[in-house]
């Protein structure tokens, strides 16, 4: 029976060892799990925000700059459903999103392929839209399902309460829904939501500033060349949505040339609500005989003169021409249409003029129309004169303007409310996903001789193992790479050394090309880093602990006693390796991805189930943000060992070396190509985001990867092309480089930077006196 379980698992180690020290483990991986588990650059954890329209696309921006002004290192995503809406979010959230991509179908294999790519931990739903398919696989991936600015329109109402059997499950899924107003929150509720988790929050729009940008260089020129008396705006007008309503691009036209006699000082800027509407609104102008210029083509006519048109052809440009306006007519208002936002006009204190059809907006309209913020006209035919005596009359027009921009001040704080809400929920999901698919079968079979080899190997290190006379702290990890163990090693080796004690590091110098089994560093000493292996050189150049260097740890560390007896050995990577007895177990969690798909390899990324964390002494959340809580983690890390203290760590970018010199110094200013070798690459792309150093182009190697002078000098020919002469990479990755780096790199031209990162523990006092105390290290008497 042995037999027959010894020799698959034999095979599946040998091919496990080949195709990792071929590099195609991770190629292998992101093929058959294409998931969260698999290894990708993109780390799990950020926001996904679903704005289909321009309009809800305009609202988030508010949302977004609070999320990313409060967790700035939290990924954001944003997702749109039309073109227009696209240029837009390019336009005002490029600078602050992570991506910005077209919202996947409502079907599950086009969902599940995007919470894949960019595995968010929240997922934000903005306004009216209701996805099935969407909501239920954001839940079945773990993430927080928010509706935020939710509205329920008096025209979907009716249609959604019709197949309430069918919403009232998909509506139970969300863990909050901030409705816009009482109103919306009584219609969640009666379609299904449960009542707990609905609150009436307010509106987006609120907040949103008067924009004060440059208004287009063509109506700049009509403005100043032309000096008109009076500006009306034709906002967002629409056409008949049913029989008997007018066209309000007619109906604004008509409404011109009624004034236009009376004033010859009359411009109007016509914005028509959807692009494909813009053709015909300029036959409609040419049909009248009216002068106007259209914003597109970006030159006026010579023979233009007041009273004329300007037609705004334009995505997004409409907001930040507000200010100059006089008064403003809201579109969709006269066609059955629901109306259109009167907050982004009364931010500015416009005189708004609006048809009777607000339902879209009835809880906006019903306080703008109590407190007389707004003339509403009761058809078509009162518009001219509604609009000629706001013209005509200034403190009428400036009294409504402004009883208009003190109700959308008064309501402001709703974004900030919803941003607290959205990173609250975010706070509470640890990290996660599944790898879904057709690979899925194979690799929960592969993991499961993992584990069961896992098991079997770790019964046998512990039957065999042995203890050092001197006190051992291993700092290892349950997942494959990335948490930041080497620069831990190195954090706790120079704090011994600062207090007065020598450290020894026990490392197996993976990838080393030296053929001896066993090799002793002191402190600084100068070895060539492919004797070593990368970590070790990191841990023998920082000069603070000697180095023992060898797959056999505990016969190492015997060598090592003997030659230098040290006061505390660090056993890097030694959570798995039980062949050796230790005082302390340190286990570090990356915060960015802590339990790397909650499965082992090769369906996730964890070398052991999470449950192994019980045998910790102490636990090191890695990569950790100010500003984040970490509350769902932190109770699921309590649940799994409740006796290990939880301590909180981020990297410290220190400073830079150049490479040629090997001296301190900044790289100069401008592009900046950037390269690495990692088990979480992500890890210093976040590093140089946060330094605000955005490269020309980033390239990833394997973990440990060795150098070729012909892959540096494609790198550096790379890095010409897109017009710097600057490398940018890790400590680790100079101490993989060819010896001739420096002299291939002058040759090219090129200049090379490598950055040392430290450890910053925000309880470091804490940490150090745990190890002291676990250790028994009495007080050493110096000097």
């Amino acid at each position: 029976m042995c037999r027959v379980i010894a020799f698959p698992l034999l095979v599946f180690y040998f091919v496990y060892r080949s195709a990792r020290d071929a590099g195609y483990l991770r190629r292998f991986t992101e093929r058959l799990g294409s998931g969260p588990g698999s290894f990708q650059a993109t780390p799990p954890g950020s926001i996904w925000l679903h704005a289909v329209s321009v309009g809800e696309v305009i609202s988030a921006a508010g949302l977004i700059a609070q999320l990313r002004e409060h967790s700035p290192s939290v990924p954001l995503y944003v997702s749109v459903g039309t073109v227009a809406g696209r240029g837009v979010a390019r336009e005002k959230l490029g600078p602050i999103v992570d991506g910005i991509f077209y919202a996947p179908i409502d079907y599950a294999f086009a969902v599940r392929r995007v919470l894949r790519r960019i595995r968010p931990s929240a997922v934000v739903i903005l306004e009216t839209e209701i996805w099935p398919v969407l909501y239920r696989e954001a839940k079945r991936a773990g993430c927080a399902l928010l509706i935020v600015n939710g509205r329920i329109s008096d025209r979907a109402f009716p249609s959604y309460r019709r197949w309430r059997f069918f919403f009232r499950h998909v509506l139970e899924r969300p863990d909050s829904i901030m409705a816009q107003s009482e109103q919306d929150r009584k219609r969640y509720v009666e379609l299904g939501a449960p009542e707990a988790r609905v609150r009436a929050l307010g509106n987006l729009k609120y907040d949103a500033a008067p924009i004060r940008g440059e208004v287009p260089k063509l109506i700049r020129k009509v403005l100043d060349e032309l000096d008109p008396s009076a500006v009306w705006i034709a906002a967002s007008t629409m056409p008949a949505a049913e029989p008997g309503d007018p066209d309000e691009d007619d109906v604004v036209l008509r409404a011109f040339e009624e004034l236009a006699p009376s004033h010859p000082g009359l411009l109007l800027i016509l914005a028509p609500r959807r692009p494909e509407r813009f053709d015909t609104a300029e036959e409609k102008l040419r049909a009248a005989g009216l002068r106007y210029a259209r914003r597109s083509r970006n030159k006026l006519k010579s023979d233009l003169a007041l009273p004329c048109v300007v037609l705004l052809d334009s995505i997004g440009e409409l907001a930040g021409l507000f200010p100059v306006a006089d008064v403003v007519f809201m579109g969709g208002t006269l066609a059955r249409r629901g109306g259109h936002n009167l907050l982004e006009p009364a931010a500015c204190g416009r005189a708004i003029v609006t048809g009777p059809h607000l339902e879209n907006f009835a809880a906006i309209a019903a306080e703008f129309r109590e407190r007389h913020a707004v003339r509403e006209i009761a058809d078509a035919v009162e518009l001219a004169d509604a609009v000629g005596r706001l013209i005509d009359n200034p403190k009428t027009r400036q009294d409504l303007g402004a009883r208009a921009a003190e109700l959308a001040v008064r309501h402001r704080g709703v974004t900030r409310a919803a941003a607290a809400e959205i990173l609250k929920w975010h706070d509470q999901v640890v990290p996660s996903g599944h790898p879904r698919g057709l690979a899925m079968p194979l690799l929960w079979c592969l993991a499961q001789i993992w584990k069961l080899a896992g098991k079997i190997g770790q019964r046998w290190d512990l039957a065999h193992a042995h203890r050092l006379q001197t006190p051992v702290v291993s700092i290892g990890g349950i997942s494959m790479g990335g948490a930041g163990k080497t620069p831990m090693v190195e954090y706790l080796a120079e704090r011994m050394y600062e207090r007065g004690r020598q450290a020894a590091i026990l490392t197996r110098g993976y990838r080393r090309r030296s053929i001896e089994p066993t090799i002793i560093v002191e402190a600084g000493e100068t070895v060539p880093a492919s004797v070593t292996g990368d970590e070790a050189q990191i841990y023998i150049r920082d000069g603070h602990a000697h180095a023992g260097i060898g797959a056999d740890r505990w016969s190492t560390g015997r060598m090592v006693e003997e030659i230098y007896r040290p006061d505390v050995f660090f056993l890097d990577d030694g959570f798995q390796h039980r062949q050796l007895d230790r005082d302390l177990d340190v286990v570090l969690i990356d915060a960015l991805n802590p339990f790397a798909g909650h499965a082992v390899f090769p369906l996730g990324r964890l070398r052991e189930p999470p449950r192994a964390l019980a045998r910790a002494d102490a636990l090191v959340l890695m990569r950790a943000a100010v500003e984040r809580e970490y509350a769902g983690l932190l109770r699921e890390l309590s649940s799994l060992n409740p006796r290990a203290p939880i301590f909180r760590a981020r990297f410290d970018p220190r400073y830079w070396v150049n490479h040629r010199t090997g001296q301190p110094a900044h790289p100069p200013e401008g592009g900046a190509a950037a390269f690495c070798g990692l088990g979480n690459p992500a890890s210093f792309w976040g590093i140089l985001k946060g330094l605000r150093i955005q490269p020309v182009f980033t390239w990833t190697f394997d973990d440990h990867h060795s150098y070729s002078c012909t892959e540096l000098q494609r790198l550096a020919a790379q890095a010409r092309m897109h017009g710097t002469s600057v490398l940018l990479c890790t400590e680790k990755d100079a101490m993989n480089l060819p010896e001739r780096a420096a002299e291939l790199l002058l040759d090219e031209s090129a200049e090379l930077y490598w950055l040392k990162i430290g450890v910053h523990v925000e309880e470091e006092e804490a940490l150090l006196a745990l190890i002291e105390s676990k250790l028994a290290i009495g007080p050493r008497v110096t000097g």
